[in-house]
């Protein structure tokens, strides 16, 4: 074989990888505790990887300590990573209103309280906010929750990974009395109103109470 015929094959087989690969997004969802919100996305079909974290603040701030004071402007996040070709910007709005937390609580979320634990959307592309946006006023008009929903809408400027303990906290620590009661309950809920949306294996499916 010539090198130019091994130069050309070579570059199809870059050209096939490349097409193969799947695009992906992200949006970082801010809804309480990062723990419970981490669970509830990691299993869902269709994205590839959450990772808790801190939004709206500076990295300066961007420590589980100094974001617990309630005085860096950052909120407890999640990052997540998803192929739209798999699991619609639609549907994980659907799970981050109707599952993972309340959008009608201001500065908190259940037992936790503070701006750090705020309802907000951090998107990533003008498409995200106008479909939050939207998504928003269907929840009103079809007046889905008594109080009215506070969660902001804002652009994504940063994203800061927290301490390696927090991430997949739930995993972890399963039997702590805060998941139990706050969170677990969060994946029996996911499980069963949106059982399509869920991995064929996720290691979370059977952790639910």
């Amino acid at each position: 074989m010539s090198k130019a015929l091994r130069a050309l094959g070579a570059l199809l087989l870059v050209l096939l990888t490349l097409g193969a690969a799947r695009p992906t997004e992200r949006v970082v969802l801010a809804g309480g505790c990062f723990w419970g919100m981490e669970a509830v996305f990691d299993s869902l079909k269709g994205v590839s990887r959450v990772v808790s974290g801190y939004s709206g603040g500076n990295a300066a701030t961007a420590h589980y300590e100094i974001v617990s004071t309630g005085m860096t402007g950052h909120a407890e996040s999640v990052e997540v990573t998803y192929d739209p070709t798999q699991i619609s910007f639609a549907h994980l709005l659907e799970v981050y209103f109707l599952v993972a937390h309340d959008p009608t609580q201001l500065n908190r979320q259940g037992p936790d309280e503070g701006s750090q634990y705020r309802s907000a959307i951090f998107y990533a592309t003008p498409q995200q906010k106008a479909l939050a946006e939207q998504y928003i006023r269907q929840l009103e008009k079809a007046k889905t929750y008594q109080a009215p929903i506070v969660t902001q809408v804002a652009p994504l400027t940063a994203f800061y990974a927290a301490e390696a303990y927090h991430q997949h906290y739930l995993v972890h620590n399963r039997n702590s009395p805060y998941i139990v009661s706050n969170d677990l309950p969060k994946l029996a809920q996911v499980h069963r109103r949106f059982p399509g949306l869920l991995k064929p294996q996720s290691q979370l499916v059977g952790l639910q109470p």
